[in-house]
């Protein structure tokens, strides 16, 4: 190797250790393409596609200051950056001084000369370059995402954004923005993905324009830059790709294909939510399934699947939004899903005509200055974690025992008591109706004694009808049992003390069986064996 080149190398390696680049893919998961093992993607949206077509925020924080929350405060290993077409077909050389008085944003201007002098002569191109940078020192990888072709908010269903040939969207315009990207991040290890378009929507969306042209952009961005990974989203707002079904892609991109799908709660009633919890769950969770989680469930031919999108109003006051992020983290957990939450802003500088407009779904409150909730942080911590891997171990799948609702799973001890998961317990669990034991300890199980009481650790017979446990409810995310009397009994978490005992089932009939309205939230119960190995 020569000297030059050498030096190059050891200087990536000193700059972005975190993973070995590029990323691959290996059936349904993300893996390094040096070690084959699995690299999870856990993400922060960074809207950057808006008027001014800079990263949010840097008139709020100097870059490495959010960097450096992204990382260390809030956990996260990677961003999703969101950029728009035209910025690199008609504004490439347009100054972030320039774009920012174009649209008279004298404060925003202010605040990035405090924050990040360095970036106001940059051209906007720069400065995204300067930012992608700025996270690949903080050991963070970026997933660039072409969210809009005209910089500005997203998504409406006639905003000419939508689908190809719309009036802001001519596709060889697009394939010229992605190719300019490809080529500019070309081996930044930092940047290990690249999303072609979010959520295709509107009256023109149609399949065989979706196959001419998301084709075609994949092969573009491949022949540019072959290192990063690909990233197709679906139609209908990013939520369906169940046409894959009957028509796969028919390009090879050396595996580094992966879809994208997006899970919210719009337009869904609050009702059903809120007085269905068990029911309505298990009905999206089954939609989700079959519009997009099938790929990744496939027997054979398996694909990653990246939910780069999802959120909800982080102050905590919609009930309806609570409880639809407990039901996904559950199937985000189960499945070991690779995920981008929306979003880090707490506030944009220019959005939908609003100056310094607040948005409740950011990680930041208005001002930037601290988290706007930290129990979203405290239910993201499991997922944030690698739960599963792609390389078989020699030990056997075990299972945690996870609790949505805190972010926590069951540890084991005189009594049963919430804990981080990654201090959890490990258990077996053969079937369904079967025994729920220590993992290597046969004899070892859990038991219920009576309605109200903890459940215990026992070390007799694990087949009495109370230490035998199902899976109930059409959520399929209660555990009950019969207790000494021969009551149905749920494993449930008193939130006050953290503390695991066993109750009458919520929202279930006597037969186990949901009922048609329930005023509780049946959340506390949402208890589920979680594969891990």
């Amino acid at each position: 190797m020569p000297l030059r080149s050498t030096s190059m190398f050891l200087l990536v390696l000193f700059l972005f250790p975190f993973h070995s680049f590029p990323l691959s893919t290996s059936s349904r998961w993300i893996v390094d393409q040096i070690s084959g093992y699995r690299v999870k993607l856990t993400c922060i949206n960074w809207p950057g596609h808006l008027h001014v077509m800079i990263p949010e925020g840097l008139n709020k924080k100097p870059v490495k200051a959010i960097v450096s929350d992204i990382s260390h405060t809030m956990g996260f290993n990677c961003v999703r950056l969101t950029w728009a077409t035209y910025m690199y077909t008609r504004y490439s050389n347009v100054t972030v001084s320039e774009s920012l008085d174009r649209w008279n944003l004298t404060g925003a201007k202010e605040g990035v000369r405090k924050n990040n002098p360095e970036l106001l002569e940059m051209s906007v191109v720069e400065a995204q370059n300067a930012v992608v940078n700025e996270l690949g020192k903080g050991k963070l990888m970026v997933v660039l995402d072409n969210h809009v072709s005209l910089p500005e908010w997203c998504c409406g269903e006639n905003d000419g954004n939508g689908f190809f040939g719309d009036e802001f969207f001519d596709p060889d315009e697009w394939l010229q923005g992605l190719v300019a990207v490809a080529r500019r991040y070309n081996s930044n290890p930092s940047v290990v993905a690249m999303s072609m378009r979010n959520e295709l929507r509107g009256p023109h969306q149609n399949v065989a324009s979706w196959y001419k042209y998301m084709q075609q952009g994949a092969v573009s961005i491949h022949q540019e830059n072959p290192d990063i990974l690909v990233i197709f989203s679906g139609l209908s707002y990013d939520t369906n790709l169940k046409f894959l079904k009957s028509e796969p892609l028919s390009i090879n991109l050396d595996n580094k294909l992966v879809f994208e799908s997006h899970w919210y709660p719009f337009g869904q009633p609050s009702d059903k939510w809120i007085f269905q919890t068990n029911e309505y769950c298990a009905n999206v969770t089954k939609w989700f399934m079959e519009n997009s989680g099938f790929l990744f469930l496939t027997d054979k031919n398996s694909l990653p699947l990246f939910l780069s999108e999802f959120g909800l109003d982080q102050r905590g006051e919609n009930e309806m939004e609570n409880r639809y992020f407990i039901c996904l983290l559950m199937t985000m957990a189960e499945n070991d899903i690779d995920w981008a939450l929306w979003q880090l802003p707490g506030s944009f500088m220019l959005r939908e005509g609003e100056v310094e407009k607040e948005d409740v779904f950011g990680m930041y409150d208005f001002k930037w200055k601290k988290l706007r909730n930290s129990t979203i942080l405290e239910k993201l911590q499991f997922v944030q974690t690698k739960i599963q891997g792609n390389v078989e171990s020699s030990n056997q799948t075990s299972y945690i025992i996870y609790h949505p609702l805190s972010g926590k799973c069951v540890k084991a001890g005189n009594n049963l008591s919430m804990t981080k998961c990654q201090q959890a317990t490990r258990w077996d669990h053969l079937h369904d109706g079967g025994a729920i034991q220590l993992a290597k300890k046969t004899k070892h199980c859990l038991t219920t004694i009576k309605q109200g009481l903890p459940p215990i650790i026992s070390d007799h017979e694990c087949s009495s009808p109370q230490s035998l446990w199902n899976v109930v409810s059409s959520s399929k995310h209660h555990l009950a049992s019969k207790d000494s009397q021969g009551n149905d009994v749920c494993l449930e978490v008193d939130l006050s003390t953290s503390k695991v005992v066993t109750n009458k089932c919520l929202c279930l009939d006597d037969n186990l069986r949901d009922v048609p309205k329930c005023e509780e939230n049946p959340q506390r119960q949402w208890l589920k064996l979680i594969p891990t190995n």
